[in-house]
């Protein structure tokens, strides 16, 4: 079919945002407003706006040009943030490496993205230097700052396009090597409207940047603070005590709250009995978080949590539209699509499966990332037909709404059925006298895999016999655990993102007899 298509390449770019050319608008309305904090100093936008014109400038002067690759291995600081908009002003994309990676993986994600240039933390220096760069790095601190102050205030060209990448995030696989997501600023600014479409937050409220900015828990929503005016306060890390102070003086627009973090901030509120201020919304990724816990921290909070499903590939959505009301213990965790987004449950061979269903979530929308950097047999795959394919496995509901099923790569086959994890795991977390529950697949003679529930429990008497007697009647006889093993939460490994390292829980069982 011909193209009926007028656009030019001048009306293209007429159509074009940019995070750089929305961050100056920013700084003109809020020049003297905080932008970034660390609780020690405060930066304005003005002067945020004079630092970062100077480090792009630096960066031109150092060979970087639009597309060229920035990598960061820090810890949360506000140079970092620094960093990411300079980059992003000359179209250069910062690559934010993981520094809980081990050496073999981080020289894998140096290696995949050819930095032009290196910046590090005093922190990590050593880690460089032991993993080996093909850059000298420039270190945070008095190198640092000399790169600044040498350099022009001069806001650089603006010749960046809505596509040109901003950010790479290196995905938080559970097995195998980190892959590397392109974030595009037309995705990005896709991200921030969406946000702000569907949990109206409090314009006025500040940031909590506590998790690692190489994660889109911080990255996604620093970006975003800073296109609204917003003030950002970064955090070294989790530290629950000083967390909980910043909300008690600050009004905050979302908070971070991580699975495995729940119960560590209600008990400090509690014992400090601290008095938070307005809070728009709190959590992710209610699913792995105790449903109680859900009632009880809303509760402290005077917030809805939410029930989130997104990824670093395609930000917020799909299906994080759905607030948890305040004090509810919720029935079931059924998901809210998005606005900004077009979504689809298909088979195996990409057709969409009937409401009730189970069927894998593809999805077209503005906020997704642009592809895996160095991956373009992947790429095609998980983008074939026009749609990116998630990987994750849903049903629809009568009312639209979407229950998650599993990962479709993450299957226990037990006697030719199928066996997703989640189902069991629903079903225990729901129990009051269960604070946290994982299952995984354990190789067996007879049925090839069995389910294996580990356990943590909030009542010290619940016996393996308790465990199995709350799933039945709620599940298929094949899908009942075969064995219970109960576990403290510490010791449970999770990723940067809370997920559970099931492959590690998998270290942990034998193979059965055969029977």
């Amino acid at each position: 079919m011909k193209s009926t298509s007028i656009m030019t390449d001048n009306s293209k770019r007429a159509g074009s945002l940019t995070f750089g050319t929305i961050f100056r608008n920013t700084v003109a309305a809020h020049r003297k407003s905080v932008a970034l904090t660390d609780g020690q100093k405060e930066v304005s936008y003005g002067d945020l706006n004079d630092r970062t014109n100077r480090l792009a400038q630096a960066l031109i002067c150092l060979g970087v040009k639009a597309g060229d690759r920035v990598a960061v291995l820090s810890e949360n600081r506000l140079e970092y943030i620094e960093l990411e908009i300079a980059a992003a002003k000359i179209g250069a994309i910062l690559a934010c490496q993981n520094w809980r990676q081990v050496d073999e993986e981080l020289k894998h994600c140096f290696d995949l993205v050819s930095a032009k240039a290196f910046f590090v933390s005093e922190r990590y220096l050593e880690t460089i230097q032991r993993v080996g760069t093909p850059k000298e790095p420039i270190v945070f601190g008095e190198q640092y700052e000399q790169l600044i102050a040498n350099a022009d205030t001069q806001e650089p060209p603006d010749e960046v396009d809505a596509e040109d990448g901003v950010i790479i995030l290196y995905t938080s696989g559970t097995t195998g090597m980190p892959k590397a997501a392109l974030i595009s600023h037309r995705a990005m600014i896709a991200r921030n409207i969406i946000t702000q479409a569907d949990l109206s937050l409090n314009p006025n409220g500040a940031f909590i940047a506590w998790a690692p900015l190489f994660h889109m828990a911080s990255t996604d929503t620093v970006f975003g603070s800073l296109m609204n005016g917003g003030k950002v306060i970064v955090m070294d890390g989790l530290d629950v005590p000083e967390l909980v102070k910043w909300t008690t003086r600050e009004e905050i627009g979302h908070l971070t709250l991580m699975p495995g973090m729940i119960d560590l901030v209600i008990d400090e509120i509690k014992k400090t009995k601290a008095k938070p201020k307005k809070v728009s919304s709190i959590g992710y990724m209610a699913d792995l978080v105790p449903r109680h816990q859900i009632a009880e921290i809303t509760t402290l909070f005077q917030a809805p949590y939410l029930n989130s499903f997104g990824s670093t590939e395609t930000g917020i959505a799909p299906a994080s539209k759905g607030l948890i009301p305040i004090g509810v213990v919720p029935d079931n965790l059924a998901k809210t699509q998005n606005s900004f987004c077009q979504i689809r449950l298909v088979d195996a061979d990409d057709n969409d499966v009937a409401d009730g269903a189970p069927g894998e979530l593809i999805i077209r929308s503005p906020s997704l990332f642009s592809g895996y950097w160095g991956a373009p047999e992947t790429n095609a795959h998980d983008f074939r037909g026009g749609w990116f394919h998630m990987g994750d496995v849903f049903v629809r509901n009568d009312d639209q709404s979407l229950d998650f099923v599993d990962r479709r790569k993450y299957l226990i086959k037990s006697g030719g059925e199928n066996i997703y994890p989640a189902e069991i795991e629903n079903v225990l977390r729901a129990s009051a006298r269960i604070s946290e529950a994982v299952v995984v697949r354990k190789p067996d003679e007879h049925w090839g895999e069995v389910p294996v529930a580990f356990v943590v429990r909030n009542d010290a008497s619940l016996t393996d016999d308790d465990v199995i007697e709350i799933c039945r009647d709620r599940i298929a006889k094949y899908k009942l655990p075969k064995q219970v093993i109960f576990v403290g939460d510490e010791d449970l490994p999770r990723s940067a993102t809370g997920k559970i390292k099931r492959h590690e829980l998998e270290d942990r069982v034998s193979p059965t007899e055969p029977s």
